[in-house]
């Protein structure tokens, strides 16, 4: 009898025939997420999950999924997932690192580029027919040459943010240990950018002209950008987060932003997806996108495929490509 798989959302078809010539496999094809109840239904006798960042793989799940031998998540983070439940098992869990590296930095540099020259000010104007023509001191927004841009997380995306930074003329620090507040930071990667420098967080905060978010989502990285956080940024700074949304405290950054303690953000992702801090949609200083992070179709087939193969992998018998350490 050939293994069965469940796949919680669409996938490229092409990545989906290697799937289905090993494995047989329930689809859900909606782009909406399995409800709770229908995920607990739908694992019962499944060897594999294929799961996304949007289901919540519990420990009400692992029970009901008596069978299960791999949880293949296709995203880099995890905190969907209950690790602990998993392991308990002898479950293996995987994600789906590296392929989205270039993507996610391109985006964040599209988010850079976009607040500190105030792109989503000016297109706000010209669709509502508000724009009255060229005029000298209008929308004025921060040269990137000679600022500081300050990497919170120093893994594969954040050295990937920083290593697009020297044609722009920044010089680059980084927070590698940011649980570990005013705390020292960890060394260099080899493979890193060669020109960063490691600063304690609080000091990151308090001399960086742009502060991007690289850092998953743990107990000691949710809120870890709350309101003492932001006062310490300084006034014409700008926050990047395309991480995980609960790093940030949305009430706090709405309140640093109507209050002008930094000059603006750009957020790719929030607190309580698909829901948005209502304040945050009245100020002009903050760009806010759809979680596009690693938005690319090159991006997400190799996501997927990644999963596939690691579903394979383990189900076969073989070892996982990418476990979840």
């Amino acid at each position: 009898m050939r293994p069965q798989v469940l796949v919680t959302r669409k996938i490229p078809a092409s990545v989906m025939v290697r799937l289905e010539t090993a494995c047989d496999v329930d689809r859900h094809d909606d782009d909406t997420p399995l409800s709770p109840d229908v995920l607990l239904t739908r694992v019962t006798g499944k060897q594999a999950i294929l799961s996304m960042l949007t289901d919540q793989i519990g420990a009400r799940v692992i029970e009901a999924a008596t069978d299960l031998r791999i949880i293949a998540n296709i995203a880099v983070g995890y905190n969907n997932l209950d690790l602990t439940a998993a392991r308990a098992r002898g479950i293996v869990v995987t994600n789906t690192p590296d392929v989205l590296t270039g993507a996610t930095a391109d985006l964040t540099w599209a988010l850079i580029l976009a607040i500190t020259r105030r792109l989503g000010e000016g297109e706000r104007m010209v669709r509502r027919k508000g724009w009255p023509g060229w005029a000298f001191d209008q929308l004025l927004g921060m040269e990137l040459r000679g600022r500081q841009l300050g990497i919170v997380g120093w893994g594969r995306i954040g050295q990937a943010v920083a290593a697009r930074a020297e044609p722009f003329g920044m010089h680059v620090a980084y927070a590698a240990r940011p649980h570990r507040r005013g705390g020292p930071s960890g060394p260099p990667s080899p493979s890193g950018p060669p020109v960063a420098e490691p600063m304690p967080l609080d000091r990151l905060l308090s001399t960086s002209d742009v502060v991007s978010m690289h850092v998953p989502l743990t107990d000691e990285t949710r809120h870890l950008i709350d309101q003492p956080a932001l006062a310490r940024m300084k006034r014409g700074a700008y926050l990047i987060n395309t991480s995980r949304g609960p790093v940030v405290d949305e009430a706090a950054l709405v309140w640093a932003l109507k209050n002008r303690l930094i000059a603006g953000a750009a957020l790719d992702v929030y607190e309580a997806e698909p829901r948005i801090h209502p304040d945050l949609f009245d100020l002009e200083n903050v760009l806010l996108a759809p979680h596009l992070g690693s938005a690319t179709t090159d991006a997400r087939t190799a996501m997927a495929d990644l999963a596939v193969r690691n579903v394979i992998a383990v189900l076969s018998g073989a070892p996982p490509l990418t476990p979840v350490p």
